[in-house]
């Protein structure tokens, strides 16, 4: 069982890839013109071209297929046309074919349907807010650019604040039945339990509309998922607010990559691409304008540690 003692000192490990304070970030209007004015672009890094591996292959030439399982924003989602993509996922996309000198080919896929495509060459990546993991080390490569969080989302002007385990005692929690967080917060509420502390009532909706009233009369005190959805909602409606952060592989660092196929020499050409454009600040943009910036990463790993199979 995890106690306290040990959850703070496996933050620190972490390097803030479990418990974050809240930032108090403002949150930007997005845009969801077919235009995307304010999407950055990237120039050619040749550096980052020099690492692509001799034997790599392209599917096409001079283009950098990716596979996305388009359909949620703010990761990707189609607009009123209903043929323009746009969200975080396409914008990251597009700094990273610039850096690689080729033109951006954005497939839209199910998730089931991404790993058989990677792994067979169909594609030559996949941007979906794919999470590293040990079991997927075994047949993908993977280039970081994005801490894996849940968030803790609260009323407006509920001053709230959620920096550890203690600070959801005895509070009214909502969290998504079957969930990973909600086994986190089970977590929680043992070793809250165990230090002489209640335990956060924990509280189940399986309508949205109802989920919200809650909020909004005071009948929970904060909702726990993931937070790009719950900080892109919180945006465009105006009514929540982001009370605090954590790694959605608690305790440990989870992070969000560029999938390539295992040995396909891609992988370090990618993640010096993205290490660019964290330099130059195109990266930074890019997660601002979807309200993301929580999820910032200081440096992209090739391969770093990904979360275990249990």
């Amino acid at each position: 069982m995890i106690t306290r003692r040990n959850t703070l000192a496996l933050l620190g490990a972490a390097s803030a890839g479990a418990l974050l304070p809240s930032l108090g970030l403002a949150q930007q209007p997005i845009d969801l013109s077919p235009e995307q004015a304010g999407r950055p672009r990237a120039g050619r890094d040749e550096a980052a071209i020099k690492l692509i591996g001799k034997d790599a292959k392209f599917v096409k030439e001079g283009v950098f297929t990716v596979a996305n399982a388009t359909g949620r924003l703010p990761f990707a989602g189609y607009i009123a046309d209903a043929k323009t993509i746009v969200g975080s996922e396409p914008d990251i996309a597009y700094l990273v074919a610039d850096a690689l000198g080729r033109k951006l080919e954005i497939v839209p896929v199910s998730w089931a349907d991404w790993p058989l495509g990677v792994v067979s060459g169909k594609y030559d990546a996949a941007i979906s807010n794919i999470t590293v993991t040990e079991q997927r080390k075994e047949k993908f490569d993977f280039s970081t650019y994005r801490k894996d969080l849940l968030g803790f989302y609260v009323k407006k002007d509920n001053e709230i604040q959620i920096r550890e385990p203690r600070d959801v005692a005895g509070l009214k929690i909502i969290v998504g039945s079957g969930t990973n967080q909600e086994q986190i917060l089970l977590r929680w509420n043992e070793q809250n339990v165990k230090d002489g502390l209640k335990p956060a009532e924990v509280q189940y909706y399986d309508d949205d509309v109802v989920l919200y009233l809650a909020l909004e009369t005071g009948r929970a005190d904060a909702y726990l998922g993931p937070n790009a959805l719950l900080s892109f909602k919180a945006a465009q409606e105006s009514k929540t607010r982001l009370a605090g952060n954590f790694s959605g592989g608690w305790p440990l660092l989870a992070e969000i990559a560029v999938t390539t196929r295992k040995g396909a020499g891609l992988a370090e050409a990618i993640t010096h691409a993205v290490n660019t454009q964290i330099g130059n600040g195109n990266y930074a943009k890019a997660l601002g304008r979807w309200n993301l910036a929580a999820e910032a990463i200081e440096q992209s790993r090739t391969n770093p540690p990904g979360l275990p199979a249990k």
